[in-house]
């Protein structure tokens, strides 16, 4: 008969860590799905020659809301200069175009290119792929409430059953 010791050792060390209460915390676990999902985008990203970052902002850019660099920093929670050399190398490789904003000129509104609309469909398909795999637990149904629930949590009742994306289950 195997100790409790004996039994411990042949746990694999992830299942084992499982049991820490930090396996309980929301952040942990956010933080460790986000990982583990990014791995998995970069990975299936790479073939466009993007990245999560860039694949964001190119999706931002197809959205037909026309948005500004600010809006992108911020609704990406990213620092404006970062946005800036992202939205500089989408517009070198012709994906992306900056305009002026229509109420505020210094405004940049950045839109899609036809050939980065192009791109940004192959590598949507590609990031849902991705998406598919990094949520392989879960079913259809429990994908859509999960991301409602994660819409809710960021920005309130009302962004939960609005129009966040085309191609949400």
């Amino acid at each position: 008969m195997a100790t409790e010791v004996e039994e411990q050792l042949d746990t694999a060390p992830a299942e084992k860590l499982m049991a820490a209460t930090i396996s309980r915390d929301a952040g942990f676990l956010l933080a460790k799905l986000h990982a583990a999902g990014s791995v998995l985008n970069n990975r299936a990203l790479a073939e466009f020659a993007l990245k999560e970052r860039s694949y964001s902002v190119l999706a931002l850019a197809n959205s037909e809301l026309e948005p500004t660099q600010r809006e992108m920093a911020e609704f990406l929670s990213l620092d404006p200069s970062q946005i800036v050399a992202i939205i500089d190398e989408l517009e070198k490789r012709g994906l992306v175009l900056r305009a002026p904003g229509k109420q505020d000129r210094r405004a940049k509104i950045v839109s899609a290119t036809a050939e980065g609309s192009a791109l940004f469909r192959q590598a949507e398909a590609a990031a849902r792929e991705a998406e598919t795999a990094a949520l392989t637990g879960l079913s259809v149904a429990e994908i859509g409430e999960l991301k409602g629930l994660l819409r809710k949590a960021l920005w309130g009742t009302s962004a939960g059953s609005g129009k966040a994306s085309t191609s949400c289950p």
